[in-house]
């Protein structure tokens, strides 16, 4: 189906402008009829899933990506992942750094809209939802990029909203899906900088890339993460193997899930054998060093580490496990290896703890705790519309406040400026 990327725009930009008469009171209104509306028509929605399932199979995509695009028993969670976002203060309109000048003059920032979100993102149908949700309770118009192998989902995902919006009189335009698969439509999305305010690519390092490269409008990149846990001599080793399993099983086709261990040399016999026996149960793979191999010489499952392998974000049960001498290596690994998503160190010493979350700038640092904790719900936003790794205007899980920006308010008694 052609796509005209210009109406889309115009449309967008004009959506938005509208939807800043919406109150927050309408806002809410509206999320809760969308939520309603995705368990009502539910069976159309998983209808065409299973449609999008089979051709994900028939063209041998991985588990993991099967995994994110399989929306069965995830609607009504969905669902109420809406309403929650419904619950949350809306940051548009609030007031902050109030001050009066000498001269009289009040000042103060007011947080607004951005205006029209470019979302591209790959096999994740239910970020459809949270795009939608978050963009509507902020204000903002969304124009939605998916990939080929969840077309049918967002399509009948975004047709349950538009309805919705429209029985509900508001500009359905605010959310409109890119109904073809051509990735020229990527490309042309990049370019409309007359009408878009920010593109938010949600995929693999290929698509961030090729969003930096090729977009004429301001892009959040982030949502890869090669993540690190480092363990020392003072760990408790128990729970330390208990983080370890979470951060890499739990869930491990996300961009949060752990990909490297790194452990110090002087407790590695005692800990590298307890990591590969308790994954090892949980059919974890491992991807050793030399020294890391030698501990567990014989175990199924672990085999050398190559020489790119410190690079990959693994998305599976794959875990890299590398002896350091101590805290000056780790943090060296980490920061020649890291994407600046989520990085961790498992110690009881203050100090090192100190040094570690000073020294390593990712987008979230943690002391004894798993790196799967990086996640708007999670951290109390809701839901996110990304995890970005960049340093300006956003960082980390991208809730609500991260998609607004502010204005000046400036107010005066016939002020002149001498």
């Amino acid at each position: 189906m052609a796509v005209d990327m210009q109406l889309t725009g115009k449309q967008a930009k004009a959506a938005a402008l509208e939807l800043r008469r919406f109150t927050t009171a309408q806002k809410n209104a509206a999320l809760y009829t969308i939520a309603d509306a995705i368990e009502t028509r539910s069976e159309k929605i998983l209808q065409q899933n299973a449609a999008d399932m089979d051709d994900a199979r028939a063209a041998g995509l991985s588990s993991a990506m099967l995994d994110r695009l399989n929306l069965t028993g995830r609607l009504p969670g969905i669902a109420a992942d809406v309403r929650h976002v419904a619950s949350l203060p809306d940051p548009v309109g609030e007031e902050f750094d109030a001050q009066t000048l000498p001269n009289g003059l009040q000042i103060r920032k007011r947080r607004v809209p951005i205006g029209v979100l470019g979302v591209i993102y790959e096999a994740r149908p239910n970020v459809t939802v949270d795009v939608v949700a978050l963009a509507l309770k902020t204000s903002n118009a969304v124009i939605l990029r998916g990939g080929s192998e969840t077309l049918r989902s967002n399509a009948a995902i975004v047709d349950v909203i538009q309805d919705t919006l429209s029985a509900i009189d508001f500009p359905d335009c605010v959310v409109q899906l890119i109904r073809d698969s051509d990735r020229k439509y990527v490309g042309e999305l990049l370019r409309l900088s007359d009408y878009v305010d920010m593109i938010i690519p949600r995929g693999g390092a290929s698509l961030h890339k090729f969003c930096r490269e090729n977009s004429s409008v301001p892009v959040i990149t982030g949502g890869i993460g090669i993540c690190h846990l480092y363990v020392d001599h003072t760990a408790d080793i128990d729970k330390a193997v208990d983080v370890i399993y979470n951060a890499k099983v739990q869930r491990p086709s996300v961009c949060n899930a752990l990909d490297t261990v790194l452990v110090q040399r002087s407790v590695a016999d005692t800990i590298v054998p307890r990591i590969v026996e308790r994954l090892g149960q949980a059919r974890v793979h491992f991807k050793a060093d030399a020294e890391a191999e030698k501990l567990v010489a014989g175990q199924p499952g672990v085999e050398a580490a190559g020489e790119g392998d410190w690079d990959v974000e693994w998305l599976d049960l794959i875990l890299g496990i590398h002896v350091v001498e101590g805290l000056d290596e780790a943090i060296q690994h980490i920061q020649t290896h890291s994407t600046d998503h989520s990085d961790g160190i498992l110690s009881s010493d203050p100090d090192s703890i100190g040094r570690f979350l000073n020294e390593i700038d990712s987008a979230a640092v943690y002391a004894n705790a798993s790196t799967r904790f990086t996640d708007g719900g999670q951290f109390g936003l809701g839901a996110e519309i990304a995890v970005s790794t960049q340093k300006l205007h956003a960082r980390g899980p991208m809730g609500l406040q991260e998609l607004t920006s502010y204005k000046w308010i400036v107010e005066g008694d016939g002020h002149v400026r001498p």
